[in-house]
């Protein structure tokens, strides 16, 4: 069957919702419903009921669209207070960690294969990072509790090592297109990729705050798709100025989601569904590229390769990026065993078919095989590794992610009527910019004999009477403190 645009919305919709419906109850038999995806794209393909789609254009596409959504959702819920500690074990994991993978990993594929060695290391940079939208979809699913500041550690690496192996790729793809240049030349573009990258997300950052918080829109429903478009120019504009769009983004997202912002909790809430909607659709996309049949050749090696990297590779580059960090043995094995490959190598891997080298279409099936033994292999044995190597507790003592604290509905206990005075500092200013404790609302603003039921967006007057509530005493307090009054001036 070749997809038209009479046959495209049926057949999507049809798959889409196969998908949901095998996702909900994948997990009662231990497989991630990210392979399910997988599967299904594959069944429906040419090697299955006939769908035809080879276009790796396409899919290259809607990958990068995708994960467009995929590491900013996962930026938004990244705790800044969480990640602080940690952003020097998880700087070095994303960079010397996958600089480390892809030339272990190269090095042993020219060993065993007739590639080339840049091919080697080209295949080897393709699977070098692990997969964002595999890690955050297995952790969160799971619901897995593990101790210290092992997860941000982990969500951290998955959603900011896409640019190392993304630079890593192209750099290598370029040495095997033109290979009379040397790997002296990776230098100046890993450079400028990552330092553009990061400049452009703390620049789009704070600019996208400014927007969202200012440009009163007169629909709620309107600041998520502003939100969109926030996100695409930043990595497409951070793309065409030379640095890594996807660093751009992810940074970007980390810095929204620790500001207050206007309408908050419908963003959050839009994004967790959007990004669960893009995992869907990349891997039935890639799923759909994919030739069952031409996978078989390659079980053999790709079995191989996996194995190397799951073994030996991965675990070797993370204990000698870890080497100057104090860390227990027993976490350094387990951010080894999660080192999940998904759809980010796959949609790497287009590259090389795009580029037309010699090797692109064996080298896309062996990744893919990858990419789908580390899935099984991994994903399905991260609670019992967990448990296993004693770094998980008990689900309740598990530390909810920012976007979880914000979502989650608490009885509002205290109610307090606080009067502002002329001459306070919030006078004058939005709610969002007061800085609001996260444990209370203003519920209603008396203003004279009228009662207005604020947002963000409202402005607070001079003899205001607020109407706050909270879960308890203590939030009452930050309230006070927040509003820089003390507590018996209240109305």
């Amino acid at each position: 069957m070749n997809l038209t645009i009479e046959n495209i919305l049926l057949v999507g919709s049809i798959l889409l919702f196969i998908s949901i419906i095998a996702g909900k109850t994948s997990y009662k038999f231990g497989v991630p419903t990210l392979v399910l995806f997988l599967g299904i794209g594959m069944l429906a393909g040419e090697d299955g009921i006939g769908i035809s789609f080879n276009n790796p254009q396409i899919a290259q596409l809607i990958g990068i669209i995708s994960l467009n959504f995929i590491l900013f959702s996962g930026g938004l819920d990244t705790d800044w207070k969480a990640v602080k500690p940690i952003m020097k074990e998880g700087f070095a994991l994303s960079t010397i960690g996958v600089f480390l993978t892809a030339i272990g990993l190269g090095t042993f594929v020219y060993y065993i294969t007739d590639f080339t060695i840049y091919e080697s290391l080209l295949l080897g940079s393709i699977v070098s990072s692990t997969d964002a939208a595999a890690v955050f979809s297995i952790l969160r699913s799971k619901n897995l509790a593990l101790r210290a500041n092992l997860r941000p550690t982990l969500e951290m690496e998955s959603g900011s090592n896409d640019p190392m192996a993304y630079v890593l790729t192209i750099a290598f793809l370029g040495l095997v297109v033109n290979q009379d240049q040397g790997l002296v030349s990776m230098i100046p573009l890993f450079f400028q990729q990552m330092i553009l990258g990061t400049i452009a997300g703390f620049g789009f950052g704070k600019l996208s705050k400014i927007i969202i918080n200012r440009i009163k829109l007169d629909f709620e429903g309107l600041y998520p798709v502003l939100v969109i478009a926030l996100m695409f120019i930043t990595f497409s504009v951070t793309d065409f100025v030379g640095g890594n769009g996807f660093l751009a983004i992810y940074i970007c997202a980390v810095f929204l989601g620790n500001q207050y912002l206007i309408h908050k909790k419908t963003i959050l809430k839009m994004y967790d569904g959007l990004a669960w909607l893009m995992q869907i659709v990349l891997f039935l996309t890639l799923g759909l590229l994919v030739f069952p049949s031409q996978i078989v050749p390659v079980i053999g090696i790709g079995l191989v390769i996996s194995l190397f990297l799951i073994f030996v590779a991965r675990p070797v580059a993370v204990f000698m990026s870890l080497i100057p960090f104090k860390m227990k043995l027993r976490r350094r094995f387990y951010i080894s065993w999660v080192g999940l490959r998904g759809a980010v190598p796959i949609v790497f891997a287009t590259y090389p078919l795009l580029a037309g080298i010699d090797k692109a279409n064996m080298m896309f099936n062996i990744v893919f095989f990858i990419s789908l033994t580390s899935i099984l292999i991994q994903g399905t044995t991260l609670s019992v590794v967990a448990k296993w190597l004693n770094v998980s507790i008990p689900s309740s003592q598990k530390i909810l992610t920012p976007s979880e604290k914000f979502l989650e509905e608490h009885p509002k206990t205290e109610m307090r009527e606080i009067g502002i005075a002329n001459g306070n500092k919030v006078v004058g200013k939005q709610i969002v910019d007061i800085e609001f404790p996260k444990t209370a609302i203003i519920a209603m603003i008396k203003r004279g004999d009228k009662y207005i039921t604020p947002n963000g967006n409202t402005v607070i007057d001079g003899d205001d009477v607020l109407i706050v509530l909270s879960e308890n005493k203590e939030g009452i307090k930050k309230v006070f403190k927040a509003l820089n009054i003390r507590e018996f001036s209240a109305a």
